[in-house]
């Protein structure tokens, strides 16, 4: 990927797409084109190809997706699957008519299998049953890792895969039902510091084990495979290091400075048990993540802090 390619950054105006444009700005490259939802709708088959044959990209990275927390992703199930098989679908196919040289795709590690052994390695995907709070996403997910792989197959196209575990970071979203588990946690310890709450309830028993990334750190990792990573499946991304969600929570709260009592309900669903990432293929080709958990957070807690509309972003 010369510093002149012509690159799509799809979805750039996510927590994950606008840290790969950050990065791409920062290492130099100039000749970034993205668009709005309001300029081209990712689920329209048509708009995409329209856009591809007028902007002629080189590269791709797919980071646009339809994505939320638990609650979202129970109460709209058939929005997940069928908003991102549209999309992935459309790029992918669109990147195979107009001969893009390289596309990177973005999956997700929660969808491996539930219970699969940990550290989790490449090879564990579809071995098992899915978390069953976020399969309709997962099947969409592993749909376009299979799709890349066949393209390849079949076309010669150099599509990629990336699994990334669970990010945050600037950017992210922090609606109080539709978020993540870091920025609605950290949402609601803010709140509850600004209304001088006595106690915080809302939690599960704390007793999961969770892997976090900063979201510049998977920026970096997009572009160094991008650039040094040629093969079929996905690659993980991810730290390699797991905190319970019980530390997380109390790390959370020490950042916002939040001095009430938290409350931990062992009748919440806790999800999957342990969920950390074998990383050893992408150290092997280099890449190593850089920012230490309590630091990222703070970078997070700031920016949310310095940013009105933060607390309204979906």
């Amino acid at each position: 990927m010369n510093k002149n390619a012509k690159i799509f950054v799809a979805g750039h105006n996510g927590l994950v797409g606008s840290a790969i444009v950050r990065e791409l700005e920062r290492q130099g490259y100039t000749d970034i084109c993205t668009a709005t939802r309001d300029e081209l709708d990712l689920t329209d088959t048509h708009e995409v190809l329209k856009y591809f044959a007028t902007q002629k990209p080189t590269h791709v990275f797919l980071a646009a997706a339809k994505v939320g927390g638990i609650t979202a992703n129970n109460t709209f199930p058939a929005d997940f699957i069928l908003d991102n098989l549209r999309i992935q679908t459309n790029v992918i196919d669109a990147s195979r008519w107009f001969e893009v040289e390289k596309l990177l795709f973005l999956g997700s590690s929660c969808i491996y299998p539930k219970l699969c052994p940990q550290p989790i390695k490449e090879e564990y995907l579809m071995t098992g049953p899915l978390e069953p709070t976020n399969d309709a996403y997962a099947i969409a997910k592993i749909a376009g890792i299979k799709m890349c792989d066949a393209y390849r197959a079949q076309y010669g196209c150099n599509f990629i895969s990336a699994m990334p575990t669970n990010i945050y970071g600037r950017g992210d979203n922090f609606h109080p039902t539709n978020s993540h588990a870091i920025p609605q946690i950290m949402r609601k310890l803010h709140e509850a510091k600004i209304a001088d709450a006595f106690e915080v309830r809302g939690f599960a028993d704390g007793s999961p084990l969770r892997e976090f990334l900063y979201v510049d750190d998977l920026a970096r990792a997009c572009l160094h495979l991008m650039q040094h990573y040629d093969e079929p499946g996905p690659i993980n991304v991810g730290t390699g290091i797991d905190y319970t969600m019980r530390e997380t929570i109390m790390l959370i709260a020490q950042i916002v400075d939040y001095k009430g009592n938290i409350i931990f309900d062992g009748n919440i669903p806790n999800g999957t048990p342990r969920k950390v990432l074998d990383v050893s293929r992408i150290h092997a080709l280099g890449w190593h993540h850089e920012e230490m958990l309590e630091e990222g957070l703070r970078k997070t807690y700031d920016w949310f802090c310095k940013t009105p509309d933060a607390s309204k972003r979906m």
